[in-house]
């Protein structure tokens, strides 16, 4: 082991050397470490507990004589001793064991106290004939149950199991092959429910398996050792030292064998540490110290040391109990120490491997590897130090490394640091950018497609795909960029590449059409310029498809049970900006498919706007489409450019007329456009018959005579006054006024059109002769011929109607004189009433009898209740009474007034009317408007 490096990982740490207390004046026989304090038994059969300051805590007469074995149970306060007591009778033994519970005291006088002796046995019994014990381990079950192996020079290993304080134990006896062979050392391993006992003699390795019934024995090895020299590990193995070489056994038989020269005085095992006190064969009195690590073949202390009694592990120390009572407590360093050390002698892969072992935290390893890393790359071997800085991905910051590489412009080490960093997924937008940008100036074609196309990865890529996509497409490796934004789904910017970089439109466009709806929809709004720029009707067959596909439902269509929402054509609009005459064709074949769009009067309007406008811009297109100005090169030259816009002006305007009417028929309450916006688009580009249309269709009958005004279009005028002033067809008979007003105001002669218009003025009774007189008198080029017949036959009429209302009142007046001399009789005149019958029931009139005015008499029986109203004058008179109510009452509603005077064509004779029935002159004063 001459090729062990030896490090001083461990140090003395209590400066000057401690000693067993003075207290203790015995010869220290055995002891135990645990639950933080040391038990020593000595020869005078006392045991006494140290605690960490290495005071006596206590101390205890355990045994009359000597202690020879003790050890302190772990998951309880338990000590359990092996010694020497006076022997009561010569036939028994004087080797006892005892129990006690340090947590109980039992008190023996005022001065001292004892812990609780729980149980006391008697080791050797006629069963179990009596030897030199060698050897003894006691292993906690499951409290208060334990199993205690006692080895024997006999060769013998007598064993106690279970609850000693009640005595519920079970004895039994595992013999070795050979007599007189001492048991050296023993070991309790428990695999499952499986509980083994290795036994070591001085000539073999053994193990029992104490499950079995009756225990089995097994031969691990043929050679063995002597006491002290045995151990176990941390996974249980046992380890047995020999002069020539350190043994490791499992339960199957030898493992690993450690060649290390030297009689084994003792050995132990400390935290991954073999610890071995290797004996000086010059002198017995000094000895050498050695603390071994296996795992990474190491010596990490060795120390010369005097003649050592035992060997301890506690409080996290090494413990040396030297021969004359003083103990050598060694501690191991702290990690950075360690470090420290070996980073002063570069001794990286120690440092490495030591981290390693020890398992330390993550970010402690990788600051190990970093600066075997910084100390290989100031050697200039960029190789081996990159390989150690790429263990420490994900702890150190990659700028660290990367500024390194950079400045030593090796190009091949940081592309595989920033690969490895990919594969970590650690790796920002920066490095991606980087590690691309190493590829394309190594043109190392076959890594790029490993690290873009990688088609081993799963379907999420190791890299910022956005980064990845514009670093391609800057070196030119438009491919490369085109599947990753394929494979990632980013469909945009594989568009963008197909467009603006390669120009494969008709790829593009296929592309798009293999999109889902939604997908298809968004990429379509952003690079549907550049599509209809090159490709017009191919996108506007694709928009169309997108708008009207399966069956042509716009609220949503069902797919698989789910509802999927059809984009509206009006989403599309902007793209169309420069090209309107494409616009206009697929708004026309969406109307033609669909016609039930939620956005329909959107379209409408849009189309109205379209259709009306004077002059449609196109700008140029390109050459490869045939296409100049927005029209195609072999239709139209530049010569007859003016009378084609034209003559597509007025195919246009017939459009928009037919989608005036179609969107707006007679069963239809209202339009599917914004009339405003139709009258405004309809005004500002002169469009007549829409203008016509629309005011007819709301009614506005003045405003479409007014139209034909503007235009001095006579013929029309009155054509239109014809159709328009007809009352039975919901018209507006008042046209003719406008119509003669405005000849009277035209300046010119127009007689023929005022003799026809004064022909229905007459026929309807629509203005008064003198207002016609006065409206036509204002037109200096009309002569009195124009209206001599419609004023001599108006004239004919006034008499005939001034005859008619003489003659009437006339009659009025000898009906009023009448009833007047009427009234004066009854006022100043006897009346004499000559019935002899009653009106009622026929009879001869006898008394009681009632005579009215209107000369009718009745029985007074034949009246009933009923004797201050004339039975068959009463229900004249009471309709006269209701006609009067009903008149009075129709005084007070207005709007019953305001009607009637406007719908009749005479509306003085309305107001004669009220008048002549007393109605307006009659005034009623409210009660509250009293003063």
């Amino acid at each position: 082991m001459y090729q062990w490096r030896k490090f001083e990982f461990f140090e003395e740490k209590s400066g000057a050397r401690a000693a067993i207390p003075a207290e203790i004046a015995g010869g220290i026989q055995c002891c135990s470490s645990g639950r933080g304090k040391i038990a020593v038994g000595c020869d005078d059969g006392t045991v006494g507990l140290i605690d960490r300051s290495f005071k006596l805590s206590s101390a205890f007469q355990a045994h009359s004589s000597a202690v020879l074995f003790l050890q302190q149970l772990k998951q309880k306060n338990i000590l359990v001793t092996v010694g020497d007591d006076k022997q009561p009778t010569s036939q028994q033994s004087s080797i006892c064991l005892k129990v006690f519970d340090l947590d109980k005291v039992q008190e023996e006088g005022s001065s001292s106290s004892t812990p609780f002796c729980v149980q006391i046995l008697r080791i050797f019994t006629t069963q179990f004939p009596e030897a030199k014990i060698t050897s003894f381990l006691v292993l906690e079950e499951a409290p208060p149950i334990i199993q205690i192996a006692i080895g024997l020079d006999s060769g013998s290993i007598y064993c106690i199991k279970g609850d000693i304080a009640r005595e519920r134990i079970t004895r039994f006896k595992l013999q070795i092959e050979a007599d007189n062979v001492a048991v050296t050392g023993l070991g309790f391993r428990a695999e499952g429910r499986s509980l083994l006992l290795f036994a070591v003699t001085p000539t073999s390795v053994n193990v029992f398996n104490l499950s079995d019934q009756p225990p089995r024995r097994q031969i691990l090895d043929q050679i063995g050792c002597e006491a002290n020299a045995v151990t176990m590990n941390d996974r249980q193995d046992l380890i047995v030292g020999r002069p020539e070489a350190v043994y490791f056994y499992e339960t199957d038989g030898r493992g690993p064998c450690w060649a290390f020269d030297g009689e084994k005085k003792f050995l132990g095992w400390f935290r991954g540490y073999l610890l071995s006190v290797i004996g000086d064969q010059r002198s017995d009195s000094k000895n050498t110290f050695n603390i071994y690590d296996l795992k990474n073949r190491l010596i990490a202390n060795s120390m010369a040391v005097g003649q050592v009694s035992h060997m301890l592990c506690e409080w996290g120390y090494i413990l040396l109990l030297m021969a004359d009572k003083k103990v050598l407590c060694i501690g191991e360093k702290d990690m950075e120490s360690k470090l420290d050390m070996l980073f002063k002698k570069n001794l990286y892969t120690v440092a490495i491997n030591l981290v390693r072992s020890q398992q330390a935290d993550a970010a402690a390893t990788a600051e190990v590897l970093r600066k075997y890393g910084d100390h290989l790359y100031s050697k200039q071997e960029y190789d081996e130090a990159m390989s150690q800085y790429i263990h420490t991905i994900g702890h150190l910051e990659p700028s660290y490394v990367i500024q390194k590489f950079l400045d030593a412009q090796r190009i091949y080490n940081l592309t595989n640091y920033l690969e490895k960093l990919h594969d970590q997924g650690l790796a920002s937008k920066d490095h991606t950018t980087l590690l691309l940008n190493c590829y394309t100036k190594l043109k190392d074609v076959d890594k790029l497609n490993q690290f873009i196309k990688d088609e081993d990865g799963g379907g999420d890529h190791k890299f910022d795909v956005e980064t990845a996509i514009r670093v391609c497409r800057a070196a030119g490796y438009h491919e490369h960029a085109m599947f990753v934004a394929k494979k990632s789904g980013r469909h945009e910017l594989y568009l963008k590449i197909l467009l603006e970089d390669l120009g494969r439109y008709d790829e593009a466009l296929q592309y798009i059409s293999s999109l889902e709806p939604n997908q298809a929809g968004m990429t379509v709004k952003e690079y549907g310029k550049i599509l209809v720029e090159h490709r017009a009707a191919q996108t506007v067959e694709i928009l169309l498809e997108l708008c009207t596909r399966d069956s042509g439902l716009i609220d949503g269509v069902t797919n698989g049970g789910s509802i999927v929402i059809l984009p509206s054509p009006m989403d599309f609009v902007n793209i169309f900006v420069h090209y309107p005459q494409y616009l206009m064709e697929f708004l026309e074949k969406y109307i033609n498919k669909v016609n039930d769009s939620p956005a329909q009067e959107e379209i409408h309007n849009t189309l109205l706007e379209l259709y009306l406008s004077n002059d449609l811009s196109f700008p140029s297109m390109s050459q490869e489409n045939g296409f100049v100005n927005g029209y195609s090169n072999g239709d139209s030259t530049r010569e007859n450019n003016g009378t084609k816009k034209d003559t597509n002006r007025i195919e246009r305007q017939r459009k928009g007329l037919n989608l005036l009417r179609s969107a707006w028929t007679h069963d239809m309450e209202h339009p599917v456009y914004d009339v405003d916006l139709a009258l405004i688009l309809c005004e500002m580009n002169g469009f007549k018959d829409g203008l016509l249309f629309l005011y007819e269709k709301m009614k506005l009958y003045k405003e479409v005579i007014g139209c034909y005004m503007q235009t001095h279009d006579h013929e029309g005028l009155i054509a239109c006054c014809k159709k328009l002033s007809d009352s039975s067809q919901g018209g507006d008979p008042s046209l003719w006024g406008n119509l003669l007003k405005y000849f009277g105001e035209l300046g010119e002669d127009c007689s023929k059109e005022v003799k026809e218009v004064l022909t229905y003025v007459e026929k309807d009774d629509i203005l008064p002769p003198i207002v016609v007189l006065q409206t036509l008198s204002k037109n200096p080029c009309l002569t009195l011929s124009v209206v001599k017949d419609y004023i001599a036959r108006k004239l004919e009429q006034e008499s005939k109607l001034i005859e008619e209302d003489r003659n009437a009142i006339d009659k009025y007046k000898e009906e009023t004189d009448l009833m007047r001399r009427e009234i004066d009789d009854l006022k100043t005149n006897a009346k004499i009433f000559q019935l002899s019958k009653c009106t009622a029931c026929t009879f001869t009139l006898d008394l009681p009898a009632v005579h009215f005015m209107c000369m009718h008499s009745f029985h007074l029986r034949c009246l009933g209740d009923n004797e201050k109203e004339c039975p068959e004058c009463a229900p004249e008179y009471r309709a006269i009474l209701e006609d009067k109510q009903r008149l009075e009452q129709n005084a007070r509603d207005h709007d019953l007034f305001f009607r009637q005077l406007k719908g009749s064509k005479d509306g003085f004779s309305v107001i004669a009317e009220y008048f002549s029935k007393g109605i307006v002159s009659k005034t009623a004063v409210p009660p509250g408007d009293n003063v």
